[in-house]
Formats: structure tokens, C-alpha cells, sequence
């Protein structure tokens, strides 16, 4: 009956020696940083690897952007001039024609027949003229002599001179019929490219249709009508007096070349209701990259930066001072350096001041950035490792096994003896982590 309160005692002695030891070893593991706030914190302190490029010194161009659509230079609607059958349609849609090129046929005969008229009409007034020609030589002989009346050579007179304006007046009416049946055969006014027929062979045409046979656009050269914003007025102008403003249009890209073509005029108003001025630019169009009607971004060219300092437009930062860049100093550390921006697109931009040409910026590698941190200059983004051989790869899984097992073998040893040794040997590992 005496042993049990003296084990009780031991019990309890046993207790509290574990909870001072317990209580001794918390604080110390709460202090030791765990490994990823080790790693973080290295991270902090150490190299921060970036990608730099180099100030370069560069002619840039300088652009106004607009938008607008192609229209042809000439777009003419073919009809015809005449009334009649059409009995032949002598173009193929879509093809190229020239000036002159025939392209459509109606029945002559009406046309034909008024022709022939007019010509007799005439032949019969000439013979006519000819002989009152003859009558007054002898009405004015005779006149001459007394021997017949002036009165008699002045008729003849006047009958001569009205038979002569009845041959001009024959000769317009041939005129006339002869440009009717010219009608008859229907030609390309124009240098373009066909549309869509719109009359079949065999319909009856009229002079009045409306719709016509055919529409011919002019496609080479080619207009482009676009808009910028009022605000861009006085530059343009300034660009085109002192001549040749190069256009281009981005986004159509054919056979690896963009269309460019020249700024001809500026319209001669600004428009109220939306505040954007007009411009009209001729393309060559060889290549007939741009079509009528077609929507498309235009840049102007209004300056040329010569010798500017260009640097990619990733290096450019901005923060509540202003634009600033990164660069690299002599110790290799990164230094903030305040900019001028003058131009800057979606590749490159122009500083106008802060930066000399052939200092180092950085492009890449910003998040973990500050001023006069340690860098390391690298390429580019690490290549990534070659994949290993079938053959490899089981040599190293093996490898691997053997060493996990003996690990693991290990581990269980330690266990095995106390669990005293794990919490010293995951303390270790925590300061190894620290270090």
C-alpha cells in the first residue's frame, strides 16, 4: 500500500522533467527560420540575373498613324450608248483590260443602213453642187459680155453656196451615223480591272439602263483616303511643303515588302463632328496588294531622327518620378537612371536625353530589381537540359533506389534507437538551410 503514493510521486517527477525540457527546446525551434523563408532571404540578398542591351544609335523614322480605306483613282460604269441587241460579250470577269480593248458588241445593222444612207445623201448634193458649179461659170461669162443678165449670175451665185452647205450639213449627218455605229462596238475607256458582268448576250440594251453592262476600277495606281486627328495638321503640312511624305500602310503585308506610297493632298476642311482631317496618298500597287474598299492603318512619315538613341521599349520603366531605365554600372550593379522619352513604340524607344550610346540597360529581370543591386548579365533564358536516354535514365533510377533504400534504412535505424536524435538532426537541417 506504500508503493503506490511513491509512484505516484515518480510519475509526476517524470512529468515535469519532460515539460522542461519540452518548453526548453520550443523557443529555439520557433526562432530557427524554416527553409523557404532561408531561401527567400538569400534570394533577397543575392545576384539578381537579368538581360541587358545596349544603347544603339539609330535614324528613326517618325510616324503619324490614321486609318482609311482604298478607293480606286477611276472607277467608270460601261453602258451603252446605243439601242440595240447585244450579240457578243467579249471580256472574261476579273481580267485586266486596257484602253481601248473591246469588251462588248451590239447588232449593227440599223446603224450600218442610217451610215450608207448619209454617205448617198451626200454624193447625190455633191453632183448637185458641181453641176450648179459649172451653170454659174456661164451665167458670169455672159454677164460679162452683155450677152445675158447679172441678175441670173447672182441666183446661180446663191444657189452654189446653198448646195455646198447642204454637202457640210451631209457631212455631218455621215459624222453622226458613223458615231452611232461606232457605238455598236463597246470599248474600255480606261486602263483597270473587270468587275462582274451584269448583262447576259442576247438582252436588249438602251442608252437610259442604269445599271449598265460592267464596272472597271483602276487598281494600279491606287488611292488611299485616311484621317488623323486635327492636332497633327500643322506637322503634316509642314512635312508635305517640304515634299515627298512617304505613306505606308501596316498590316498588309505581300510578298514581304508593305505597300508605300506618297501623300498628295491634304482635303481642304477639318470635319466638325469628328475633329479629323483628310489625306489622300497614291500607291503604286504593282503587286495589287491594296483593293477599293478595302479598310487599313496607315502611317505617315512626317520626321526623320537622326542619330537617335534607341533602346528597346522593355527597358523603358515608369514610376511616380517618371520614366526611368535600368543600367549597369562598372561593379555590376544596377543603378535607376531617370529618362526622356521622345518616341517610343511597340519595339524601340527614343530617349532624348539620360543615356549615352553603348551604355548597358536591362530588359529582362525586373522583379526582383532595385537600385545599386548586384546583377548577373546572362544571354537569355537558360537552354533547357537534353533528354536523357532510355538507357541513362534506368542506370540513374537505379542509382537513385539504392541510395533511398540505404536512406531509408538509415532513418529507420535512428528512429529505431530514440527519438531523441530527430529533432538535433531537423535542427540541423534548419540552420543549414539558414546558412
Amino acid at each position: 500500500m506504500r508503493l503506490g503514493p511513491a509512484l505516484t510521486i515518480v510519475i509526476l517527477a517524470a512529468a515535469s522533467v519532460a515539460g522542461w525540457y519540452w518548453l526548453k527546446d520550443t523557443p529555439a525551434q520557433e526562432a530557427t527560420p524554416s527553409r523557404g523563408a532561408g531561401r527567400r532571404a538569400a534570394q533577397k540578398d543575392g545576384v539578381v540575373p537579368v538581360t541587358v542591351e545596349t544603347v544603339k544609335k539609330e535614324t528613326v523614322p517618325v510616324y503619324r498613324e490614321g486609318i482609311g480605306n482604298v478607293q480606286a483613282l477611276y472607277t467608270v460604269t460601261v453602258r451603252a450608248q446605243v439601242d440595240g441587241r447585244l450579240t457578243s460579250v467579249e471580256f472574261t470577269e476579273g481580267q485586266d483590260v486596257r484602253k481601248g480593248d473591246v469588251l462588248a458588241r451590239i447588232d449593227p445593222a440599223i446603224y450600218k443602213a442610217q451610215y450608207d444612207q448619209a454617205l448617198a445623201k451626200k454624193a447625190q448634193d455633191e453632183a448637185t453642187l458641181a453641176n450648179a458649179r459649172l451653170d454659174l461659170v456661164r451665167y458670169q461669162k455672159l454677164a460679162s459680155t452683155n450677152a445675158g443678165p447679172q441678175q441670173q449670175a447672182d441666183q446661180q451665185a446663191a444657189t452654189v453656196a446653198q448646195l455646198e452647205a447642204q454637202v457640210r450639213s451631209d457631212q455631218a449627218a455621215i459624222d453622226n451615223a458613223k458615231a452611232y455605229l461606232d457605238y455598236t462596238v463597246i470599248t474600255s475607256p480606261i486602263d483597270g480591272r473587270i468587275g462582274l458582268r451584269l448583262i447576259d448576250p442576247g438582252n436588249i440594251v438602251h442608252a437610259s439602263d442604269a445599271s449598265g453592262l460592267v464596272s472597271i476600277t483602276q487598281v494600279r495606281p491606287v488611292a488611299v483616303i485616311f484621317t488623323l486627328p486635327q492636332r497633327d495638321l500643322p506637322v503634316v503640312s509642314a512635312a508635305l511643303a517640304r515634299g515627298g511624305v512617304k505613306v505606308e500602310v501596316v498590316g498588309a503585308l505581300a510578298r514581304g515588302t508593305v505597300p508605300t506610297g506618297t501623300l498628295q493632298t491634304i482635303d481642304n476642311q477639318i470635319d466638325v463632328t469628328t475633329g479629323t482631317i483628310k489625306l489622300k496618298a497614291v500607291f503604286p500597287n504593282d503587286d495589287q496588294t491594296l483593293w477599293p474598299g478595302q479598310f487599313v492603318s496607315t502611317r505617315v512619315v512626317v520626321d526623320t531622327l537622326v542619330d537617335a538613341r534607341v533602346v528597346p521599349t522593355t527597358a523603358v520603366r515608369r514610376g511616380p518620378n517618371g520614366t526611368f531605365v535600368y543600367i549597369i554600372g562598372e561593379d555590376e550593379r544596377a543603378l535607376v537612371q531617370p529618362v526622356e522619352v521622345v518616341l517610343q513604340d511597340e519595339t524601340r524607344a527614343v530617349i532624348a536625353q539620360g543615356l549615352d550610346i553603348g551604355s548597358r540597360v536591362v530588359t529582362v529581370g525586373f522583379a526582383q530589381l532595385a537600385h545599386n543591386k548586384p546583377v548577373k548579365i546572362v544571354a537569355g533564358a537558360e537552354p533547357a537540359p537534353p533528354a536523357a536516354s532510355p538507357a541513362a535514365f534506368e542506370r540513374k533510377g537505379s542509382g537513385s533506389g539504392k541510395r533511398d533504400e540505404s536512406g531509408g534504412h538509415e532513418r529507420r535505424h535512428r528512429r529505431d534507437k530514440g527519438g531523441a536524435q530527430a529533432p538535433a538532426q531537423a535542427k540541423g537541417d534548419t540552420k543549414e538551410a539558414a546558412q
